[in-house]
């Protein structure tokens, strides 16, 4: 059961990574990609304020959790991923050195976006889990406890990755003014 488990993580590490590529593939015209960009400075700067790595965790963890439910998670977990390469390449369009940069290299080269991946990765694969339960008339109570196990390590990381995350954000915007993308 364990290598079928670690199966499903990586094939929905993949399901969430050619989402994200195909967002971040998308044309996005420059009007729009400049209204984009106006909204995020507004959220980066609103986010500034407070607790940022807190808030960052709470905004993870809430598109985290949903994608436990089951098989709506994975598809929510695929609009998420491709919404976020979107946002991507909305960035890319007013910031051409972003352009230069490999979409998923910004998950995989950074460790608070190896520890989204992998929460997103294991929440959806166990939606798709849950889901094969039913069909198979599992009974519910054997996957509650898998279920909560993970759903902990979900939250643990997410945590963490928010605070990193928070982190490198204010150490670049100190050494280098207020982030703002123009």
């Amino acid at each position: 059961m364990l290598k079928k488990r670690i199966l499903y993580f990586f094939v929905f590490l993949g399901v969430f990574s050619a989402a994200f590529s195909l967002g971040a593939e998308m044309e996005v015209p420059e009007e729009e990609a400049q209204i984009f960009l106006d909204e995020f400075n507004k959220l980066l700067t609103a986010l500034q304020t407070g607790n940022f790595g807190f808030e960052i965790f709470m905004h993870n963890t809430e598109i985290a959790l949903a994608m436990f439910i089951p098989g709506f998670g994975i598809g929510w977990g695929i609009f998420s991923a491709f919404s976020t390469g979107f946002a991507f390449a909305a960035l890319a369009t007013t910031a051409p050195f972003l352009a230069q940069i490999p979409p998923l290299a910004l998950i995989f080269a950074t460790p608070f976006g190896i520890m989204e991946l992998a929460a997103y990765s294991i929440a959806m694969s166990r939606s798709f889990l849950l889901i094969l339960g039913l069909f198979k008339k599992m009974p519910i109570r054997q996957q509650i406890k898998p279920l909560l196990i993970e759903i902990g390590i979900v939250v643990g990381l997410l945590l963490a990755g928010g605070i990193i995350e928070a982190y490198m954000i204010e150490t670049f915007s100190e050494s280098n003014g207020p982030l703002r993308i123009n």
